[in-house]
């Protein structure tokens, strides 16, 4: 499946039905009176967040969504129909601009939210709305409001817990399918990732979390170099990044200071956020070597270097562990937030 995680597409909404005038003509009924009804309400355009979606493929293709117009008014007071209001499924973790104002209207995280972006236009009222005792008999009716039209942008930013980022060939899709049963184009070359990768790694307690390989991060990223500004937004919405330096790179700290000076340019919160680091390939190079590079890694970055090799398994245990006890503690954090806003939005009586 193509990974899309942009779009833009157009919206309208329907119009309301016309409001009628009639009379109502019956016999023995000499003095019937207006009975124009009223038209319907237009349908609207409502956007709902899905887990089952991981990309924005389908608004590749169909780029203009319109609702159903209302009904025109009935006589004998009889209102016309509504029209149906067309529902649209977007993955987890898509923000809705509008593209006049490049302004957010919308960030839909959580599964089941929903955003009415175009609201459909009221009906129009019919001449029995307009019955007064100074008026018994109105010939005027309105016409329904007309449709709400606008220019959305779609932006997917990945819900995954865990960010894997590197410079390219570090190792991460093979890390990846090391972990999940997610099965990533692996190469040789720089730039075999094009787009993320997703994979769920299992917890010791059987509950799933998502991985995602972040690709295309290289110097410049930030300011649009390589395929880096297209998905550096993904690791926004990470708890804990995962940073992969490359054993048989020819400068690993070059490489590692690259990647932090991108996290930096491109957010301030990126820099701040937990990191564990690990040397990656480590079987492809001699113990000795190993050692002096992880040591001078340790000295620059200032934490503990992990030695992990994807193909042979080595040493994926230690790492996992400590990522799911940084999960942990984000989680408990984030409890006690919200529990703290709870409390203040609803003090205990003393």
């Amino acid at each position: 499946m193509q990974f899309i995680d942009l779009a833009e597409v157009e919206v309208e909404s329907g119009s309301g039905g016309d409001g009628i005038v009639t009379f109502r003509r019956e016999k023995y009924v000499p003095a019937g009176g207006p009975s124009g009804g009223n038209g319907g309400k237009g349908g609207s355009i409502i956007l709902t967040a899905v887990e089952n979606l991981q990309t924005l493929l389908d608004f590749r293709y169909n780029r203009r969504f319109k609702a159903t117009n209302g009904g025109k008014g009935g006589s004998k007071n009889c209102t016309g129909a509504n029209g149906d209001d067309l529902n649209i499924d977007v993955p987890c973790g898509t923000i809705i601009y509008d593209c006049a104002t490049d302004e957010i209207l919308v960030d839909l995280v959580e599964p089941g939210q929903t955003f009415k972006v175009v609201a459909g236009g009221k009906g129009g009222l019919g001449n029995a709305h307009f019955l007064t005792n100074s008026n018994r008999a109105p010939e005027y009716a309105l016409p329904g409001q007309p449709p709400q039209q606008k220019r959305i942008r779609l932006e997917l930013k990945l819900l995954a817990e865990v960010g894997i980022i590197g410079l390219p060939n570090a190792g991460k899709s093979t890390l990846i399918s090391a972990l999940s049963a997610a099965r990533p184009k692996v190469a040789d070359y720089p730039f075999t990732t094009l787009v993320p990768n997703l994979g769920v790694v299992r917890k010791p307690s059987g509950d799933g979390t998502l991985f995602a390989d972040i690709p295309g991060l290289i110097e410049g990223a930030s300011q649009g170099a390589g395929l880096g500004h297209d998905f550096l937004r993904h690791i926004e919405r990470t708890r804990v990044l995962l940073h992969l330096v490359e054993a048989t790179g020819a400068d690993p700290i070059g490489a590692y200071r690259t990647i932090q000076q991108e996290l930096s340019a491109y957010s301030d919160t990126l820099v701040t956020r937990p990191q564990i680091l690990a040397l990656s390939k480590i079987d492809a190079v001699d113990e000795e070597e190993v050692a002096e590079i992880a040591q001078a890694l340790a000295a620059v970055a200032k934490q503990p270097v992990f030695l992990i090799s994807s193909a042979t398994r080595t040493g994926l245990e230690p790492m996992l562990k400590l990522v799911w006890q940084q999960l942990d503690i984000l989680e408990a954090q984030r409890n006690a937030e919200k529990l703290a806003l709870e409390r203040a939005a609803f003090p205990v009586l003393q």
